[in-house]
């Protein structure tokens, strides 16, 4: 039987990872071992501009699984009248055991030393799209000197690999929504790190006009060039949930290797530092992330600072995929939210946010429950 009785630690899993009951936790210090820059992509995703991602069949054990973490969840919030003054009372207590909200981070005596290639001077102001969200240096993304241009930035991009230790694990990169200078940055860290799938979780302006987000895309036309970089549209789909999918190629203009295929999913209306109005988009994105394997290279996902609707959606996508695997510690969601602000500063931003975390994982256990029923009579 699933409960919340052990150490959270195990990371996302896809539906079709191996099951097992085993939870792993590691440190910090482990989040960016094992991303080898010379391994060959996978095979080409299986998608298509007229593919309708469906939820899979799951076997008795992920059934069971999914019911007794949907019994779990009901149990804790039975009374509906209570659930957002235990969501409020678990944030609030985080904030001040933790003492990890970005402002606090930010003040601490040694975030110099943790943040060091983020506060250079030729990074700070340009290369941060916002100067109070910042990678650590041990878990940033480090981009590959020998590109040869802004070598003195150290590799420098405002990102950061969310990763835990487990062999059949989906893992990702939260980084902010690219600026204009940093275009090529952002293309040239898809390359080395092989990223086959990109989530954005914002649109480019808000409603004052301000940018949250530079077009760093081909959006109207079907091929646009970023610096040494060139990314072409094979296909371009949207649906009723207010998804946008687009399929690139990206490659560098003098490379003689193969493109790499890239599957972008634009999702507009989640406004910056809320939650949507309902969670039918959120849902419909882990439909088509159920059938990305495992080990397709890091997930990349972004919204403006790559900290609140980012962590709340790999927050989603984790514990999800943690349960199907009979992962007891995927049933204690805010030690998910500790561990991800232990790798980037802010993730899941706010108690909406939070709650918003809870709600969907709910709704996606009674889909997968339901629908998993059904295909199997």
């Amino acid at each position: 039987m699933i409960s919340g009785s052990t150490a959270t630690g195990a990371p996302a899993v896809s539906v079709a990872a191996r099951v097992t009951t085993s939870s792993t936790s590691v440190g910090p210090n482990r989040a960016t071992a094992g991303y080898a820059t010379s391994s060959p992509p996978p095979a080409t995703l299986p998608f298509s501009r007229d593919l309708v991602p469906n939820r899979p069949a799951l076997s008795p054990d992920q059934l069971r699984y999914c019911s007794e973490a949907l019994e779990f969840f009901k149990a804790k919030f039975k009374n509906p009248e209570t659930i957002k003054s235990i969501i409020n009372s678990e944030f609030d207590d985080f904030l001040e055991k933790n003492h990890s909200r970005v402002d606090v981070v930010l003040k601490s005596p040694d975030v110099n030393k943790k943040c060091s290639v983020a506060f250079n001077p030729l990074n700070y102001e340009t290369n941060n799209r916002y100067t109070n969200v910042l990678p650590f240096d041990f878990n940033r993304v480090i981009l590959d000197p020998k590109i040869g241009y802004r070598p003195a930035e150290a590799g420098y991009i405002n990102a950061s690999f969310i990763k835990m230790n487990h062999a059949s694990t989906s893992q990702f990169i939260a980084t902010q929504g690219p600026k204009e200078c940093t275009f090529q940055d952002f293309w040239a860290m898809i390359l080395q790190y092989r990223c086959k799938v990109i989530i954005m979780l914002t649109k480019l302006k808000d409603d004052k006009g301000g940018d949250l987000c530079s077009e760093y895309f081909p959006v109207d036309e079907w091929s646009k060039e970023f610096g040494s970089i060139i990314v072409k549209t094979k296909w371009k789909t949207s649906n009723e949930t207010g998804l946008t999918w687009r399929y690139f190629e990206v490659n560098y203009k003098e490379s003689k290797e193969p493109p790499l295929d890239v599957l972008h999913i634009q999702y507009l209306d989640w406004p910056d530092k809320e939650v949507p109005e309902n969670n039918l988009p959120v849902l419909e994105i882990l439909k088509i992330m159920y059938h990305v394997p495992t080990d397709i290279g890091p997930v990349v996902v972004h919204c403006s600072a790559g900290i609140g609707r980012a962590g709340t959606y790999c927050t989603i996508h984790n514990t999800i995929q943690r349960i199907l695997l009979g992962d007891k510690s995927a049933l204690k969601v805010l030690d998910t939210v500790t561990f991800y602000r232990c790798q980037r500063m802010g993730m899941v931003q706010n108690k909406e946010q939070y709650e918003f975390c809870y709600k969907a994982i709910m709704d996606e256990l009674e889909n997968l429950k339901s629908e998993g029923k059904s295909k199997r009579s």
